[in-house]
């Protein structure tokens, strides 16, 4: 089963987008103008431009940002002054996103005010080459990643990414506000973000405006960091468990077992799912924990239910043979 939800997958992001996001990270400085902001970023990587320098732009991946290290800079560096403003000048004229230039070293004004006449930016780390390569590269894979959003509350309890889901005033977030005080920390209230990491899992944040905030009919919007301790927010986790909470269900039309472990699909990877009816004077929060260290059990190869069918299986098997 699949859950209805709009995927969305970027082909491409702005150099200003990527900039204004990683720049604290990546320890990003301008040091050219602003005239490359809307140029984009194509490819979910990094390329060092050491053979286009040199006039080799066969299989130049130009689509991708270009970082200059101590190699490529220190070649620059060997050119005469007409020289290296050619090559640069060559470089500068394929549709490159940007220019990254490492180590915190500085390059030659005329090269700056190439890339400026080409509409390129040029930003300056402190990093070391091969650091930022790395962590760049993480980050862009992030960006590209497919992600979607979902009407849900998530917490993370006991280590457990749980997405909470129902229809509107079936009690989600009092059912967090219930796991916040079991020890349960906010990823998300209301509105969960969904992106698929580069290992393959899902992974739940908050839109910024509405982080470590909750909304509670009666109540109003609550800062959950004020109110119980900044453990009680977590910035981003791994969704490991969908809970629906069913408003005017029968309990004995629901599973009282558990034989068979549901999944339901979000982006393209199975989670587990569980529904639990809403009642007067049942303790959904309690009932929401207990469903998620039974998922941890799980996890850990025990199977309560399985574990039961067995035993009443062998039950019956010894009965039969008197």
């Amino acid at each position: 089963m699949s859950l209805p939800h709009k995927v969305r997958k970027p082909a491409s992001i702005s150099v200003a987008d990527f900039y204004q996001h990683d720049r604290d990270a990546l320890r990003l400085k301008l040091v050219g103008n602003e005239a490359g902001m809307k140029r984009r970023i194509q490819e979910p990587s990094v390329n060092r431009p050491g053979l286009a320098l040199s006039g080799f732009f066969d299989y130049f991946a130009y689509k991708r940002v270009q970082v200059l290290g101590n190699s490529e800079l220190s070649y620059l560096d060997e050119l005469s002054k007409a020289t290296r403003r050619q090559r640069f000048a060559a470089l500068c004229g394929w549709d490159i996103p940007c220019l990254i230039i490492a180590r915190g070293r500085s390059v030659p004004d005329d090269l700056i005010t190439v890339a400026n006449d080409a509409g390129i930016c040029v930003f300056q780390t402190s990093m070391v080459t091969m650091k930022f390569i790395n962590l760049a590269t993480m980050r862009l894979d992030w960006a590209f990643s497919p992600s979607t959003t979902m009407h849900g509350s998530m917490v993370d309890v006991q280590g457990i990414g749980v997405l909470i889901m129902g229809p509107s005033g079936s009690g989600k977030s009092e059912s967090v506000l219930g796991l916040l005080q079991r020890g349960g920390s906010l990823v998300a209230d209301d509105a969960v973000r969904l992106r698929l990491n580069e290992d393959r899992e899902v992974v739940g944040t908050a839109p910024e405006l509405t982080r470590s905030k909750i909304e509670v009919r009666g109540l109003g919007i609550l800062d959950v960091a004020r109110l119980f301790g900044v453990g009680a927010v977590r910035l981003s986790k791994r969704l490991d468990l969908i809970v629906h909470l069913k408003v005017g269900v029968e309990l004995h039309e629901l599973e009282r077992v558990g034989g068979e472990l549901r999944m339901e699909e979000v982006l393209g990877l199975p989670v587990p799912s569980v529904d639990l009816p809403v009642a007067p004077g049942r303790d959904i929060s309690g009932l929401i924990e207990i469903a998620a260290l039974n998922h941890k059990l799980k996890s850990f190869g025990y199977d309560s239910a399985g574990d039961f069918k067995e035993t009443l299986l062998k039950k019956i098997a010894d009965d039969q043979l008197g």
